[in-house]
């Protein structure tokens, strides 16, 4: 009888190490699945347009590519730092830098992608050398933006900078404003509705698209090309930018096919150069 209660003994704890063994065993299965989906944050076009694009290649790769649709730019900032998406695909570096040291989060620039072109639109005039004396100018209210929109109006010579050169510039660094300008602090997102209302609009073509204008047809004053301080960028975290995942996606938006897309999509517009 003791013999048979051992060896059923035996067998109970054979069974339950069997059990915990595939439980475990199938935990890792599970983990390493979900290892193959990679999030990646955007949400208008053409960010969209080229993550749509590199699905396929991804999935020969043997990952899911999944678009997480956002409703803004910090939103995409934020689910990143938080550790709820693997990376973002949205902004330039000097905007990831300036919220890293507002909000002392560590993301980091992977891949500049394409050089967004901006340009400065206005509903009123057809030429910048037109714009009346005490205009009222739209700006971006970020400071990086902000930056990057005052750097183009001196280059257009509108207005004097202190330091052209410098992209962390403000109105105080405004050394000559012969028209008197005013200048008004928008929102990124809002600069559309302030074309409406403003006697001139700083924008990039990503937004005023919606308005159906493009800097080749519409802009007054465009950015030169070349400089790539501005690049869009795949952006992930100081702890997960040399993951596989994030790696396969620096890979794919690295690729010929986003290059001829770049280029015969968007550079006609004068809306983007490739910035590899």
């Amino acid at each position: 009888m003791k013999k048979v209660l051992s060896i059923v003994a035996s067998l109970l704890a054979l069974v339950l190490v069997l059990t915990a063994c595939s439980s475990k065993t199938s935990d890792k299965k599970e983990e390493k699945k979900e290892d193959k989906t990679i999030k990646v944050a955007a949400h208008v076009p053409p960010f969209t347009d080229m993550l749509e694009l590199v699905k396929e290649d991804l999935q020969k790769e043997g990952y899911t590519l999944e678009i997480v649709k956002v409703s803004d730019n910090v939103q995409a900032n934020v689910a990143l730092a938080n550790k709820e998406i693997d990376a973002n695909f949205f902004q330039h570096e000097p905007f990831m830098k300036q919220y890293n040291e507002k909000n002392k989060t560590n993301l980091v620039a992977v891949a500049k992608v394409y050089n967004s072109i901006p340009a400065f639109y206005s509903k009123d005039i057809k030429n910048i050398k037109d714009l009346k004396d005490g205009a009222d100018v739209a700006i971006p209210s970020d400071p990086t933006n902000l930056a990057r929109a005052l750097r183009l109006l001196d280059h257009a010579k509108v207005i004097t900078l202190k330091d052209p050169n410098s992209f962390t510039v403000t109105e105080a660094d405004i050394k000559d404003n012969p028209k008197h300008l005013k200048f008004t602090k928008v929102s990124l997102l809002n600069l559309n509705e302030a074309y409406n209302e403003k006697d001139l609009v700083f924008n990039y073509p990503t937004y005023i698209s919606k308005l159906g204008l493009t800097p080749d047809k519409n802009g007054l004053a465009l950015e030169k090309e070349g400089d790539l301080t501005f690049a869009i960028s795949l952006v992930a975290r100081e702890d997960n930018k040399d993951d596989a995942k994030v790696q396969a996606v620096k890979k794919a938006l690295a690729s010929e096919k986003i290059k001829d897309y770049i280029n015969k999509e968007l550079k006609p517009k004068g809306h983007a150069t490739p910035a590899f």
